[in-house]
């Protein structure tokens, strides 16, 4: 309580307001002190009694500012200050109060005048730039904001809110009342103001900021007059709203030119007014038609402080522009913002993150308009066209400086950017607001700077403080311009760089901040230092040179002049002096340069070289590594050097060395001129008269020669000498001379001679008498340099000159005889052929009429006839005949051939004669007939003879013996001529013991000209067993006999007998007894049957089994056999089958059971009779006998039993028992379940069941099968299904319809459920023998399924024309979800445009379809669909089809309906043939086909891509006929050279166009055959077609040419095809070697991973290892999972839908169980909501439950920061030690969903600020200690349950929560090892699939490797080499074609047709 004081009395007044606002519901009361002479205490004395206060009542006395009064601020208040009497320091303003204030102008106002306003600006609109000015406040407000600082400009054009306004909104430090009457003062800047009332406070004056880089300190609210400016400029008045941070009250003040005015015409204080004080939201003190400010006011709560910047009364000019031009000037803040938007780096778009914290400034204008006009947004940030970000986004490189003036140190920060020429254009980027420049202006500007990149443009612009000062510009540094002499760079470089100069405030700017007072002239002095900045560090370098050297790598790297084509490939050039420039060199066929094109193979002339080069282009090359088109500043052209004969070099000079003046036909004329001088042709003279014609046949021997060769020029001159070039060494010629045989041996040594030349008779060759050998002949005379002796200059042949002669044999003098075989036999014929010779040794003829003479002594010779072939005389048919040795031995004898008439006339041959070809065969017998026993073989002896009677020894003389009735024996006498031959034993057999005759041939089927020769054989009877007799007692046994015994019974008393072929008994002894052999025992008595005993037979005891039984004797295959059949014994016992059967309840089984007697041996006896029925009884357990039947069967004497049936009872095995008389018998019967008859659900998920689209069930569905009395059923043929209701609910079942397990129950697991949204039915059925069973049915709710695509919706312009080679128009592709709603969460490369050529394919592109993809969406482009845009037209105009897709997943596509589009032609260009035909041949002889130049071709009218484009023009085309020299040119049939065709819809058929007869024309040229189109109509001139073709005179050289011509056609393409081929062999391998480098270096990065978190792998990795590591991670995984911990309980059925976050419950864990009950207790009432991320989503699961779920949208949700620490804490630090580790409940929350933002938001507001303590005691002594320290303490929980609300109220049952197990609760997170057991997996998957796929590309690169050296590539790398040798022979072929030099003239042209002119040879 105060304490009254003395008053002093003075003389001045000073009045004090005062305000009693201490109670909230009593009304405001005012008073006004005079405080002059008082002190203190004196003055609280008053107001005790002006505002009754009692005398112990607590009070606070403070200022509007609410700083409470002590002593010494009583002393310094001034005249006129306000007051609050309040309760509390704190407290909140009852009502609206009014504080007056005065704010006249500072005296500035009269010393700074001067200096012009920004609405003065240059002609431009001046509104961004007074907008600027309160954005620069609101800068200066959010400078020491820890988080996001937010600007928003609010535009109010909304006639319903309230009169037009725009509003500067910021979240700034705010402005005390003080601070707010400062700056209601004009030009009161803040290096001279007061921001408190009291001179002792502690708030500081101004305080200069750190520099930090590019000046961005927001120090930019500088000199109080640019926001009074700014906000009378807009409007007519301003509301200036703001409240302090630590301040609960807001401050009011109003500035209008209605209230200046009124003040001044009521001559009241003009600058004076009133800030009105109020609390946060209360807006009692606005008018009610100013609603949009009700709704500015009532954003104030929460907010801790603001400034609000309201401006009304907005010019309608300014309306107008603002609305109209809303892109403009939001653009032109952004520039004037734009790095304080994007931070120091400014808004590089190729950086995914901002570089700087200065980029949380978040500038933002909002535009509200009258309805329907939606409302614009846009934030400063998302502006991506103003002039920096431009400049940044445009530029290649940067040249970063400083600059340091002399005056005050000022430092000034600059960047150069470099904008590089690229392809075709300069990228220094327009301005898209700048007027650009009419054609007027720009054929004015003569200096051609309009034309270069920046033109007149300054290049630097300037920012003070980090923002725009717009009207200040520099143009450049001298530093930094172009240098008249010693440029490393083109002029126009320097024209390809902006910048931009950062400087702080040591250098001046005018008041508006719209120009630069002095920085120009500081920064241009001479004393200004200018230092290089590398990577953020001053270097002290010289500027000029380093900007110049940065310069210069800038143009070299950057710009592309120059755009190279055609890429050939890569190479290595060893001319290169510097190693490192050796390699790579790309190599390309053509270039692009200054609007021209050069091409390989064109002619060049070089400029300012020495000397002058002509030649032809190889190559331009490239430094660097490229593989395609590429544009570069310059580079290299090789140059191969014309003419190739004379320099037979080339030359590699640079690009820009090319003279591109020059023209072609000059080239030429000066390489013609050099050629002309060069060898051309040999002369060739016979001086001794005897000259040799071609192909010339002489006699061997006969002279060639002598010879006088000349060497002649092109122009028929005389030279022995290559002509020199400038000082080059004389190259001397002669000439050699070659005598070649053509079809000589390889070690035949050719002639050859070499003449040098003699000035007397030139070049000389003596005669030549050495051709004797026989053949063909080449004389060949080469032109060879003298020195080096090489037959090629220059790449050229020299001249030669080719002979072909012909040398023949001369008469025979002698003859030899050719190779004899020398062993002969006799009676053969053989040939003696013989060669003929003449003198030198050569083969010749034989004379007529020539006879051969032979002899031999002892043999008889002869022949037969001679023959001659050639140079062989054959005799043929010779024979010799006589008695000669043996095969084995042979003798030699002479035999002498004698040729009548020659010189050496005998010759004589050594032969050996043996025995000749198979003549007669010989039995070597007497005997006749032949005597052998029945059962023993024959031996006979046989001979070969020959003609002569010698024994002769011949292949396959095999001799066969035919004995009747058996195999016949067969020898082979091929070795010998003689053999034995051994019959098979005779078996015949004997009738009556009589002998057979029989007879034997012999004969050689091999030799059908030898006679058979025959014998006859008599066999006699043998002595052998040939029969057995059986019998038993009196039964004697018949072979084969069928015996009837009783079944088990035995046959005893067997014996047997043996007789032989005569009948005669044979005596049975101890050898023949073993031979007896008996099947029905193994071992038998060999006494017993030496007596003729067997052993006894025991009979089978079954009916049914007939048994065989044999008695054999071995040796003689002698048996006898018989069968015994067993029949039953009498009666034994009642006998059932089955023995056991298996009933359905209530079914009469199928399986009927028959009674019958059977014997002991189960044997039926058929003893029942037709009554036994009568006797026969049945019972069992719940049998019902009413059905039963006993059936006798007359067939098998057996009962049939039906009508079984069990009604009652559980299943399982029962005894049925039947009785007959005497016999009974029990059978086992099994009873099972009844037939199925019901279904029962016995489990499945909880009711009610709700399934999103698309999605499964989580709990499959389990139901029993029953019979009708309750039993479990497992029948397997019961058909269970799961049927949908409706129709329309489609369900998908995991594998094939489910069946019933052991226990009669089925498992239905639901996959997928897919239907509209609504409600249906899910019905059980079975059925059993097509006989429905009932079951049960579930109700199912179907919610769509916002996340699942379900088609594909694609727009496009469909009145769009396609011609080929243009653009597509706009494909909007949208992908709509379940719900009928754009998604937007897939990536663009997941969507894909197919196309291809022809007619729609089904529902799935081709796979010969192209892929493209989306392109990406430009600015004000729709966001929720995929833009193909700039899409390539086909250039074949045909139909053709486009389909969308969709990869949802690896399997998954969901594809659009197929689009046929029609591509038409493009605008015609070109006439062209249908198909280009080769090059013609003609000659112009009578012949009509060799002078056809085409025939049946069609031309038509197409565009650029060949498609025919000129249906509907008509015209003709003419042709005619062209060459380089334009001279003696052939003419058309007709004598004409214009032929016309005409032209009708676009094309022109010729049938035949021919020259005529006798045309004229050069032999051996190449004309142009030109086909011009004359068509009117078209819009562009269309480009004629052009046929070179061959001219000869003769139809031979024209065959020779079409041949060869077409032959290289096949060889050029087959090459072609080849070398693609390979080519394509070697960039798959270049591309499986960058995938094994970089599969390689993938695995090395995730290895150094894994080894970071703790996983070591061993090396070399193996898959294995990987899986058993990832088997042990995913064990523990496991392991953790099935750990039991806290889950909540409630089922969340939203989650995943579109927009749907999920049930409260799941959205968080918590990991203390304390904290999870009390916190989950206290949101109990929230647990179950849903929340949603927007209303429509919230409304969707509202209308789908009916009403039943609780929801929370977060659209509809507003939640403060809370960012202030806890009650505790105040300003960094805490108040007191708080007891119970005080901590905020909502971070004890471990968010589960991805979502973060989202759950934080959803928490902050259920949970808001609840805090959790320890214990009760804690949380009250805790809330004592808050709310005595005067803060506010929100609901506290305890661990232990209790809960202490905002008001205090603790205790009662209501305040403490139940056990943990009667709640639903937060989950538990899972432990920390499962997280990172998690990663390790992981990381070890992703391992995995590395080192699986560096382990394929290897194998695929290594398979690759193995096919390309296999021996099948090889071939076909053979076959290439072999081609282009071909190809290369061709064209030298067709170079060296020889042209003769004569041509046909018009005159010639008349000569009668079928008369061939004379012409040279």
């Amino acid at each position: 309580m105060f304490n009254a004081g003395v008053q002093h009395v003075g003389a001045a007044p000073k009045h004090i307001r005062v305000y009693d606002c201490r109670f909230e519901n009593k009304k405001v009361s005012r008073a006004t002190v005079d405080s002059q002479g008082l002190d203190f205490n004196a003055f609280l004395q008053i107001l005790h009694k002006k505002f009754a206060i009692h005398p112990h009542e607590i009070f606070v006395l403070a200022t509007t500012d609410r700083a409470v009064l002590d002593y010494d601020k009583f002393e310094e208040l001034q005249h006129g200050s306000t007051l609050y009497l309040l309760q509390r320091e704190d407290q909140a303003l009852p009502v609206a109060m009014k504080e007056h204030i005065m704010f006249r102008p500072h005296y500035d106002t009269l010393t700074q005048c001067g200096t012009y306003e920004y609405y003065s600006s240059e002609g431009k609109n001046s509104l961004p730039y007074a907008l600027a000015e309160l954005i620069d406040n609101a800068l200066s407000a959010t400078a020491k904001n820890t988080g996001t600082r937010t600007i928003e400009i609010r535009m109010l054009f909304d006639e319903s809110l309230g009169k037009p306004a725009v509003i500067v909104l910021d979240n700034g430090c705010g402005m005390t009342s003080k601070q707010l009457n400062n700056w209601a003062v004009y030009r009161l800047s803040k290096f001279n103001r007061e921001n408190s009332t009291f001179a002792s406070s502690k708030q500081k004056g101004y305080v200069r900021p750190d520099p930090v880089p590019r000046s961005l300190n927001s120090d930019i609210s500088y000199f109080g007059v640019g926001g009074k400016q700014a906000v009378f400029f807009i409007g007519d008045s301003t509301r200036m709203i703001s409240k302090p941070v630590g301040s609960p009250d807001v401050h009011d003040l109003v500035l209008s030119k209605e209230e200046f005015e009124r003040k001044e015409k009521n001559k009241e204080d003009i600058y004076s007014g009133i800030i009105t004080n109020r609390k946060p939201g209360d807006f009692s003190h606005v008018n009610g038609n100013e609603r949009f400010l009700r709704e500015l006011i009532a954003e104030e709560n929460g907010k801790e402080s603001f400034t609000a910047v309201v401006i009304t009364g907005v010019k309608p000019e300014h309306i107008t522009f603002l609305k109209e031009d809303f892109a403009k000037w939001t653009r032109e803040l952004a520039h004037i913002y734009h790095y304080y938007i994007h931070g120091v780096n400014g808004n590089d778009l190729s950086r995914s993150c901002t570089n700087s914290d200065l980029s949380k400034i978040d500038i933002q204008v909002t535009m509200r308009e009258k309805s329907p006009r939606c409302p614009r947004v846009m934030k400063l940030r998302e502006v991506d066209d103003d002039m920096q970000t431009l400049y940044i986004n445009a530029s290649a490189d940067t040249f970063e400086f400083k600059a340091t003036t002399a005056q005050e140190s000022g430092t000034v920060e600059g960047v150069i950017r470099y904008h590089p020429f690229l392809y075709d254009s300069e990228t220094y980027p327009a301005d898209p607001l700048a007027v650009q420049a009419s054609p007027k202006d720009e054929d004015d500007n003569e200096s051609g700077v309009q034309h270069q990149a920046r033109g007149k443009r300054p290049i630097f612009e300037c920012f003070w403080n980090g923002r725009l000062i717009p009207y200040t510009t520099v143009d450049d540094f001298e530093w930094c311009t172009w240098p008249n002499k010693g440029a490393k760079v083109p002029e126009e470089c320097y024209s390809r760089f902006s910048g931009v100069l950062f400087t702080d405030d040591r250098f001046q700017v005018t008041t508006n901040k719209l120009t630069f007072m002095d920085l120009a002239m500081k920064v241009k002095s001479k004393d200004t230092i200018f230092t290089c900045v590398v990577n953020g560090q001053v270097k002290k370098r010289h500027i000029q040179k380093e900007f110049t050297e940065w310069l210069y790598n800038c143009h070299m790297k950057l710009d592309k002049q120059v755009k190279f084509r055609g890429f050939k490939g890569t190479i290595t050039r060893t001319d290169e002096p510097t190693k490192k420039m050796q390699h790579p060199w790309a190599t390309f066929s053509s270039i692009e340069w200054d609007g021209k094109t050069y091409k390989t193979g064109q002619l060049v002339k070089s400029l300012k070289t020495q000397p002058i080069h002509h030649g032809t282009v190889v190559r331009f090359l490239l430094y660097g590594d490229h593989e395609k088109d590429v544009f570069a500043t310059g580079g290299l052209v090789e140059v191969c050097l014309e003419p190739k004969e004379l320099y037979d070099k080339t030359k590699i000079i640079p690009i820009s060395k090319i003279d591109r003046i020059t023209t072609e036909e000059a080239i030429k004329k000066n390489i013609e001129n050099d050629f002309a001088k060069l060898p051309h042709t040999l002369k060739v003279e016979w001086p001794d008269s005897n000259p040799w014609s071609e192909d010339d046949v002489r006699p061997a021997g006969t002279p060639l020669g002598p010879l006088k060769i000349e060497i002649l020029n092109k122009v028929g001159e005389s030279i022995s000498r290559i002509p020199t070039v400038g000082q080059s060494t004389v190259i001397k010629l002669c000439v050699k001379m070659t005598v070649v045989q053509q079809d000589a041996q390889a070690n035949a040594r050719p002639v050859n001679l070499v003449a040098q030349y003699s000035a007397n008779w030139g070049f000389w060759f003596n005669k030549n008498e050495n051709l004797t050998k026989p053949g063909r002949y080449t004389l060949i005379l080469q032109t060879v340099i003298n020195e080096s002796k090489a037959t090629v200059f220059g790449g050229r042949d020299l001249p030669s000159y080719k002979l072909k002669l012909t040398i023949k044999e001369s008469d025979p003098e002698s003859f030899v005889m050719d190779t004899v075989n020398s062993t002969l036999h006799v009676g053969v014929p053989f040939d003696i052929p013989l060669q003929l010779k003449d003198r030198y040794g050569n083969l010749t003829t034989a004379p007529p009429n020539l006879q051969p003479e032979l002899k031999c002594s002892d043999l008889v010779v002869s022949y037969e006839a001679v023959d001659t072939r050639g140079t062989t005389y054959t005799i043929k048919g010779v024979k010799a005949r006589g008695k000669v040795l043996n095969y084995q031995r042979s003798k030699t004898q002479d035999l002498k051939v004698t040729l009548p008439g020659l010189k050496k006339d005998t010759q004589t041959i050594k032969i050996s004669l043996l025995p000749g070809n198979p003549h007669s065969l010989h039995v070597k017998t007497e005997e006749n007939p032949i005597i052998v026993e029945n059962g023993n073989p024959v031996k006979f002896n046989v001979e070969i003879h020959d003609e002569a009677g010698n024994i002769t020894a011949h292949p396959k003389q095999i001799v066969h013996c035919k004995v009747q009735g058996h195999q016949p024996a067969v020898v082979d006498c091929s070795t010998t001529g003689a053999g034995q031959l051994l019959t098979e034993p005779i078996n015949l057999k004997i009738i009556k013991g009589e002998p057979q005759i029989i007879q034997v041939q012999f004969e050689m089927p091999s030799q059908k000209g030898i006679a058979m020769v025959v014998r006859e054989l008599k066999v006699m009877p043998s002595t052998r067993v040939s029969l057995i007799e059986l019998c038993s007692q009196d039964l004697v046994l018949k072979n084969d006999e069928k015996i009837e015994w009783v079944a088990g019974g035995s046959l005893e008393n067997l014996f047997y007998k043996l007789y032989d072929e005569a009948g005669r008994v044979v005596p049975l002894t101890a050898e023949i007894a073993s031979m007896i052999k008996i099947n029905w025992k193994s071992e038998v008595d060999v006494e017993a049957l030496m007596q003729g005993k067997l052993p006894d037979i025991t009979v089978p005891t079954q009916v049914q089994e007939e048994r065989f039984y044999q008695v054999s004797f071995q040796d003689q295959n002698v048996s006898i056999s018989f069968t015994i059949i067993p029949h039953p014994d009498e009666p034994y016992r009642l006998k059932s089958t089955p023995s056991q059967i298996e009933v359905k309840l209530g079914e009469i089984p199928s399986e009927i059971i028959n009674l019958e007697l059977v014997d002991r041996y189960d044997n039926a006896t058929e003893a029942l009779t037709s009554i036994c029925v009568n006797h026969m009884t049945v019972e069992a357990e719940g049998l019902d006998k009413s059905a039963i039947a006993f059936i006798w069967l007359e067939r098998n004497s057996s009962v049939e039993v039906t009508g079984i049936r069990f009604q009652s009872g559980s299943p399982g095995w029962r005894e049925m028992c039947f009785t007959y008389l005497r016999y009974v018998v029990r059978i086992k019967v099994q009873v099972t379940a009844g037939n199925p008859a019901q279904l029962k659900l016995v489990s499945g998920p909880e009711q009610p069941l709700q399934v999103v689209n698309g999605h499964s069930i989580p709990m499959p569905f389990l139901v029993q099968l029953s019979d009708e009395w309750g039993n479990p059923s497992s029948d397997r043929s019961v058909v269970l299904k799961l049927c949908p209701s409706p129709p329309a609910l489609k369900v998908t079942t995991a594998g094939t319809l489910p069946q019933v397990d052991a226990e009669g129950k089925a498992s239905f697991a639901v996959t997928s459920v897919s239907a509209p949204k609504g409600y249906y039915q899910l019905e059980f059925k079975g059925s059993f023998n097509n006989k429905p069973i009932p079951g049960p049915s579930v109700n199912l709710t179907v919610l769509p399924d916002p996340n699942k695509p379900v088609c594909l919706s694609v727009e496009y312009d469909t009145t769009a024309i396609f011609p080929a080679g243009g653009s597509f128009p706009v494909f909007l592709v949208t992908v709509l979800s379940d719900e009928g709603r754009p998604m937007t969460t897939f990536n663009p490369a997941a969507v894909s445009m197919w196309l291809w050529e022809g007619a729609p394919s089904g529902r799935t592109p081709p796979q010969t379809a192209t892929e493209l993809k989306c392109s990406k969406p430009m600015k004000n482009e729709r966001k929720d669909c995929f833009h193909f845009r700039d899409k390539e037209i086909p250039e074949r105009a045909v139909k053709h089809t486009i389909q969308f897709s969709l990869s949802i997943d690896k399997t998954n596509v969901l594809y659009s309906d197929q689009i046929t589009i029609n591509v038409v032609a493009n605008q015609p260009v070109k006439l062209a043939p249908d198909s280009h035909p080769p090059a013609p041949v003609v000659s112009c002889c009578t012949d009509i086909a060799n002078r056809t130049l085409v025939q049946n071709m069609t031309l038509r009218i197409m565009d650029s891509y060949g498609n025919p484009a000129g249906q509907d023009l008509v015209g003709k085309v003419v042709a005619s006929i062209t060459s380089a020299s334009g001279k003696n040119l052939p003419l058309f049939e007709g004598r004409t050279n214009r032929y016309h065709i005409s032209l009708e819809e676009g094309k022109a058929h010729i049938t035949r166009l021919a020259i005529m007869e006798n045309s004229p024309g050069e032999d051996g040229s190449v004309y142009t055959l030109c086909f011009k189109p004359e068509v009117s109509v078209v819009p562009m001139p269309l480009a004629y077609f052009e046929l070179p073709f061959h001219f000869y005179n003769d139809a031979v050289n024209q065959l020779k040419m079409t041949q060869m011509l077409k032959k290289k056609t096949e060889l050029t393409g087959r090459v072609a095809a080849q070398k693609e081929f390979f080519n394509d062999y070697k960039q798959l391998l270049t591309m499986y070697t960058d995938r094994c480098l970089s599969a390689s270096v993938k695995e090395t990065e995730l290895r150094n991973v894994l080894i970071k978190n703790n996983l070591e792998i061993a090396q070399p990795t193996s898959i294995p290892d990987i899986d058993r590591l990832l088997q042990e991670k995913t064990a523990d995984v496991d392991r953790i999972l099935k750990i039991p911990r806290r889950v909540f309980s409630i089922r969340d059925n939203f989650r995943g839908q579109q927009d749907v976050l999920g049930m409260v419950g799941h959205l968080a864990y918590v990991e203390d169980d304390a904290a999870a009950r009390v916190i989950s207790w206290c949101i109990r009432g929230y647990m179950d909501c849903v929340i949603t991320k927007t209303t429509e989503a919230a409304r969707r699961i509202y209308d789908d439950t009916q009403g039943r779920q609780q929801v929370m949208p977060l659209d509809s949700v507003h939640v403060p920061s809370y960012s202030r620490p806890l009650p505790h804490i105040r300003n960094g630090h805490m108040l007191f030690d708080p007891p119970g580790n005080p901590v905020y409940a909502r971070d004890l929350l471990i968010y589960a969903h991805n979502d973060k933002e989202s759950c934080d938001k959803v928490f902050k507001n259920i949970l808001g600020e609840i805090i959790l303590i320890d214990d009760l005691n804690s949380a009250n002594n805790y809330r004592r200690t808050v709310v005595q320290n005067n803060t506010q303490c929100p609901t506290i929980l305890t661990r232990e349950g209790d809960c202490v609300s905002a008001k205090g109220m603790f205790g009662g049952k209501q305040n403490k929560a139940p056990p943990i197990g009667a709640l639903k609760v937060f989950g538990a997170p899972f432990p920390q090892p499962y997280y990172t057991t998690g990663k390790q997996i992981d990381l070890l998957t992703q391992y995995r699939a590395a080192v699986q796929k560096r382990a394929e590309v290897e194998k695929e690169r290594e398979d690759h490797i193995q096919h390309m050296t296999s021996p099948e590539m090889t071939k076909k790398q053979k076959d290439m080499e072999e081609n282009m040798k071909q190809l290369e022979e061709i064209e030298r072929q067709l170079q060296a074609t020889p042209v003769r030099p004569v041509k046909r003239g018009p005159g010639d042209a008349g000569e009668p047709s079928g008369i061939i002119p004379k012409r040279a040879k």
